[in-house]
């Protein structure tokens, strides 16, 4: 039987494929990454969860049933019911759980929470780790931070404030011995703790009994049963009570656990994700354009004996799916080994307990398919060009296509009409811009808006990108001239292909554009974040007194110890203007390592002096001023009287003595002309900062209301000995310490500090993943290529080209790739990255991180130049003669 024209072509594609493995591997390189990428996110979105719960879920693996006291009476279990909980023939053991801690007697601020464990065994939380655990009255064993922060060493002794039920207004005094230290084995170790078993603990707890009952049952007894018997032990005492399994309760535990800000993480992620598939298929559907054109001359010979062109897409297809299941396969695979060496090599490298992921095999399954999908959608427009082409033309033309440096005018007006939305859609944000401070605006519309404006200026380039080839390789490329024949020949083998190069270009363009992207944004809000930590915390301690203050001999007195720095008195007033009350500081931002942080809207803080002010956007908003304009603030020992706004601007001097400028008819009046406005409040939550002079004319008192200061050195350690400076210099000028208020605020600043540098890695890391695949295209692109011009190169050694030089050439070659996709990259990645962290924090400052981005752009046009150096090597080795006497 004569075989089918299908099985024919198929067939005779099918043996090209394999008879090239190599060609197989460098055509899906790019779709294998991608598996990878997707893949490994699966493994490590498993990694993620698992460690999280095992951190954070609270109830160990031994708990079968949860109990807890009826919600309606507020009654806890006490010691009798909990006593015939154990006792139950189904109970392997119960322990009662007990809220208590208080303060630290003698110091400021320092906190330790009690919780109840047994210390051993499936129901316990916690792990011994130094000395003993617990077994009599007033004895605790703390984890390691409380032993780090709070200098608890087994032997030690602490005093706590605890609640007195007899006495809530006074709290009791109880000292307690420090027996061992433990690391948790169900939380992470996120406070001071200390442990001890329920019967030691109950009397100190913050209600009379046990808050929660956590029960094991004996092998072979059911959830059902024990429930049974535990609802019996109660009896009437608490009819009502709640008792619920202990895997019902971990299930919970984990929807909390993995929620939140790990949820939109893990959707950012599938975001990126997208992306990065979008990129593979960008790098596959150009990849396989360069393989079906090699082939051309294969091709119209099929055509040429019958092959219908449906035939032979069909063929095309089949090959694309077939490079796509071995891509996903290897892919996975590959990610599936990484995966679970990872908590492996996280312990041994970086010293982090990460948990194992499982083997999700249905994920494995939908990414390889996923794969073949993404391959097949990519082949097909390939495919379908590279079979219409007719027999006569195929047969006359050579193995490959020549570049084609006009497009179609379908295609042009596509892509003016793409960039034409992208422009009005930019033009109606910049319009509508909010201004810093207000809040009466749609912010997700405003980004969904430049989210769709990038969306559409990137089809734009996509479909212009042969057009746009060419100008900016004039600028890109002239210095390569410069450099001789070889750079001269990179230029002309970039431009002589200008859709090859637009289709490599935008892949690279689309990681610059979020790499850039990325940079900007994040350099953005860490100008925000370090703008409003510079307002909440503008050092690393507050100490505030007592109505009294303190005097400028005590501030004197903080400011001599080693141990501090940058100590600073400040004064505060609370005038009333129309029925407002604003709050009037003396603080000098300038005065402050933290003051460079702090941007204005107009004018400069540098103004700040006798007669000038520095307002809030709340008050310049009031009094509708900016800087240059005049207002005037009634004195706080005085009625208030309506605020005066006097717009005047222009010279100060010209005006007069700011001190003598007022309403004479209002005694106490302060007229000052606005220094600077704040795209938000000032240091310490201010509306107004000013001169001290001045703040003394609006009847401020003479003590200071608080003292700032910082530690006189970096890390942990200097900063806890400033504290105990602190607490050393209150406790010797105050009669009562617990009139002072003694604020961390380094801790929120650090905070904020741990937030942007884990949002930064986060970005990073996932936009490389869109970097590394346009790294990968270039290095496939680059090795078809080589394979693609064997004839050219081989002429050009006959010519007299060395091996070098043209391996130079190449390198090069793909090296301008990388920069055509940086300067696209860069120049879409800026602008809508500024554009949409402006729509989303109106206060957020324009950052461009300028050492950065030439990295970014330096570093990508060197991967790519590296990237071509294996096909330049396998290129270099070309003979004259084996180039000019043999087909590809």
């Amino acid at each position: 039987m004569t075989p089918s024209w299908r099985a024919s072509v198929l067939g005779s594609q099918l043996a090209e494929l394999l008879r090239r493995p190599g060609r197989l591997l460098t055509t899906g390189l790019s779709v294998l990454v991608a598996a990878f990428v997707v893949f490994a996110t699966v493994m490590a979105q498993q990694i993620t969860v698992n460690t999280t719960l095992d951190r954070f879920r609270g109830t160990p693996e031994g708990v079968s049933l949860v109990a807890k006291p009826d919600q309606d009476t507020g009654t806890d279990f006490d010691a009798a019911a909990l006593k015939r909980i154990r006792a139950l023939p189904g109970v392997a053991g119960a322990v009662g759980r007990v809220d208590a801690g208080g303060l630290i007697a003698g110091r400021f601020n320092s906190y330790l929470e009690l919780n109840s464990d047994p210390g051993t065994g499936p129901l316990s939380r916690v792990e011994l780790v130094k000395g003993d655990y617990p077994d009599g009255a007033r004895e605790i064993a703390v984890n390691r931070r409380a032993a780090e922060e709070l200098r608890l060493t087994p032997g030690s002794r602490t005093t706590l404030l605890l609640n007195d039920p007899e006495n809530p207004e006074k709290p009791r005094k109880v000292t307690f011995t420090v027996t061992g230290v433990v690391k948790s084995t169900a939380t992470a170790e996120q406070s001071a703790d200390g442990y001890a078993p329920d019967a030691y603990l109950v009397p100190y707890g913050q209600s009379p009994g046990y808050p929660r009952v956590d029960v094991r049952a004996k092998d072979g007894v059911p959830v059902s049963e024990l429930s049974r018997q535990v609802r019996a032990a109660l009896g009437k005492a608490s009819p009502g009570a709640s008792l619920v399994s202990g895997g019902a309760v971990r299930a919970q535990e984990e929807r909390e656990a993995v929620g939140g800000d790990l949820k939109e993480i893990f959707q950012l992620i599938s975001v990126f994700l997208a992306v990065a598939v979008g990129a593979a298929a960008l790098v596959a559907t150009s990849t396989f354009r360069i393989v079906f054109a090699q082939r051309l001359r294969q091709l119209a010979l099929l055509r040429a004996i019958g092959a219908p062109q449906r035939r032979l897409v069909t063929a095309l297809a089949v090959e694309g799916a077939l490079v796509g299941a071995v891509a996903g396969t290897l892919g996975v695979v590959t990610a599936l080994g990484a995966g679970h060496l990872a908590p492996s090599a996280a312990s041994l490298l970086a010293g982090q307990e990460l948990s194992a992921p499982g083997v999700p095999v249905l994920d494995a399954l939908l990414v390889v398919v996923g794969t073949v999908l993404v391959t097949v959608a990519a082949v097909l427009a390939p495919a379908l060009s590279a079979a219409g082409v007719s027999p006569l033309q195929a047969l006359r033309a050579s193995g490959t296509v020549s570049g084609e440096r006009r497009i179609h005018p379908v295609r042009l007006g596509a892509g003016v009409l793409l960039a034409a939305v992208a422009t009005g859609l930019v033009a109606l944000l910049v319009a509508q811009l909010p201004q810093p401070g207000q809040t009466d605006y749609d912010r997700d519309f405003g980004m969904m808006v430049t989210v769709a404006s990038a969306g559409f200026a990137f089809l734009a380039l996509i479909t212009l990108g042969p057009l746009l080839v060419r100008p900016v390789l004039t600028m890109a490329g002239w210095p390569l001239r410069r450099l001789g024949t070889t750079g001269r020949l990179a230029v002309s083998g970039v431009g002589g292909t200008p859709r090859r190069a637009a289709a490599v270009s935008v892949v690279v363009a689309l990681g610059v554009a979020l790499v850039s992207g990325a940079l900007v944004s994040v350099a953005c809000l860490s100008g925000y974040m370090e703008r409003d930590a510079a307002v909440q915390a503008p050092a690393d301690f507050d100490v505030s007194a007592d109505a009294r203050g303190w005097d400028a001999a005590t501030v004197r007195q903080f400011a001599a110890s080693p141990r501090l720095t940058h100590v600073t008195g400040y004064r505060a007033v609370t005038v009333t203007v129309e029925g407002r009350e604003f709050e009037v500081k003396d603080l000098d931002p300038t005065a402050l390592p933290t003051g460079k942080d702090i941007d204005t809207v107009t004018g400069s803080l540098g103004d700040l002096g006798p007669g000038n002010a520095v307002v809030s956007s709340d008050l310049a908003e009031a009094l509708g001023v900016r800087a240059g304009d005049t207002f005037t603030l009634p004195s706080s020992l005085s009625a208030s009287p309506p605020l005066s706004t006097s717009l005047e601007r222009g010279d100060p001097h010209e005006r007069g003595d700011p001190h003598e400028r007022g309403d004479p008819h209002r005694r106490g009046d302060v007229r000052l002309t606005v220094a600077a406005t704040l795209p938000g409040q000032g240091p310490l939550q201010a509306d107004a900062l000013v001169a001290p002079a001045d703040l003394d004319r609006l009847g401020a008192p003479a003590n200071a209301t608080g003292i700032l200061a910082d530690a006189a050195g970096e890390g942990l350690a200097a900063r806890g000995e400033a504290h105990r400076a602190l607490e050393t210099l209150i406790r010797a000028h105050v009669p009562d310490p617990d009139d002072v208020s003694l604020q961390i605020l380094a801790e929120a600043r650090d905070s904020g500090r741990e937030t942007v540098d884990m949002l930064l890695t986060t970005a990073l890391g996932l936009v490389a993943l869109t970097v590394l695949i346009a790294v990968v295209g270039v290095t496939s692109t680059t090795s078809l290529t080589a394979i693609e011009r064997t004839r050219e190169f081989g002429l050009l050694r006959a010519l007299g080209l060395g091996g070098g030089a043209l391996r130079r050439t190449i390198a090069m070659e793909a090296g301008l790739y990388g920069v055509l996709g940086g300067v696209l990259g860069l120049a879409l990645g800026i602008p809508y990255a500024w554009l949409l962290v402006r729509t989303a924090v109106t206060e957020a400052p324009l950052r461009l991180p300028g050492g950065q981005l030439l990295v970014v752009f330096v570093g990508l046009a060197a991967l790519t130049s590296l990237a071509g150096l294996l096909p330049a090597r396998r290129a270099g080795r070309v003979t004259p003669m084996t180039a000019l006497g043999g087909a590809e």
